[in-house]
């Protein structure tokens, strides 16, 4: 199998931590080979406070399987990068910039299967000239072809429960203007082909939930279901897709039901997130559909409290990686 690439994240916060505890008990756990993207002398320093028997070795990308065995293989990014847990520093934004850059240029070159991206902190990024709204907008910014960018599409997963927000980081006062029938469209779309290329279900069947309650209730409680989401679901089983709804957010993510679909699309951030998160809090894995490339990443953030001590779950970032592979 081709090794994964993994970005160090933001290294005040907990990435960096999970990385190593994961490499440490990588025979117990069976992980694939992977190389990092970091800092070495941060990882090094990072090891030893968490008491972490942990080699670092400085390579190339294509020197990863033969080092993997005896050391945690790092491609070193140079910068600013001092060990202080929990005390973001904007001095280390171009490390940790660099290494996403540097790992998703690794990946298309086929030098590694998919990228797993440890949690970054975008207000440090931001200080220091950082230009797109998250981390995901910046892959899918690496991934362009000329002035085509792909449309990225987060989707949250545990074992066979699938959920993708079709609005993500906006106010919800915002949501129903941003449901559109071309985002709605273009949206299903990525989502059943990748389902298909790089999870293997043929034939995906995708449940859609409504905006309103009661998935309006007839034009009763709100007419975007009329005049956008049914329409939109129509084009798309007309094109071959095996599309249903809009059906009411209240009982669609009882796991029976759920399970029903091979994955559902919601219509705003929390609408998505809370069931998955109330599910499977520590174990799930957002996954970015439509890049050329294969990515996935922790369900959670930097975690500062937490950063250093050892205490932080490894499961969501086990999951990720275990992912990454069966997938890429």
């Amino acid at each position: 199998m081709t090794p994964l690439a993994l970005t160090m994240g933001e290294p005040a916060g907990i990435g960096p931590d999970l990385i190593l505890q994961l490499y440490a008990d990588r025979q117990a756990l069976g992980l694939p080979v992977f190389a990092v993207y970091g800092h070495a002398g941060f990882l090094a320093a990072r090891a030893e406070r968490l008491g972490l028997a942990v080699e670092i070795k400085a390579i190339a990308p294509d020197e990863t399987a033969a080092a993997f065995g005896t050391g945690l293989p790092v491609i070193d990014i140079e910068g600013d990068v001092g060990d202080t847990p929990g005390e973001p520093d904007p001095n280390t934004a171009p490390v940790t910039v660099g290494a996403i850059a540097q790992a998703v240029e690794a990946v298309q070159a086929g030098l590694f299967g998919g990228v797993v991206t440890a949690p970054i902190h975008k207000a440090s990024l931001y200080g220091a000239g950082f230009e797109y709204p998250g981390h995901t907008e910046f892959l899918a910014a690496l991934c362009a072809e000329g002035d085509t960018h792909p449309l990225p599409v987060m989707m949250l997963a545990h074992d066979d429960l699938r959920t993708v927000p079709l609005t993500i980081h906006i106010p919800l006062a915002e949501v129903p203007g941003q449901i559109t029938h071309g985002l709605i469209l273009e949206t299903i779309r990525i989502i059943a082909r990748d389902l298909s290329a790089r999870f293997g279900i043929s034939n995906p069947k995708i449940g859609v939930a409504g905006l309103n309650p009661h998935a309006g209730e007839d034009g009763m409680i709100g007419h975007e279901e009329i005049e956008t989401i049914i329409p939109a679901l129509a084009t798309l089983r007309q094109q071959g897709i095996d599309v249903f709804g809009p059906l009411s957010a209240d009982t669609l993510f009882y796991p029976p039901h759920w399970r029903s679909y091979d994955c559902v699309v919601a219509m705003y951030h929390d609408q998505a997130l809370i069931p998955i998160k109330t599910l499977a809090f520590d174990a799930g894995v957002n996954v970015t559909l439509g890049l050329p490339i294969v990515r996935t990443s922790p369900d959670h953030g930097t975690a500062f409290s937490l950063a250093g001590t050892g205490k932080a779950s490894p499961n969501s970032m086990l999951a990720a990686i275990r992912l990454a592979d069966r997938i890429s």
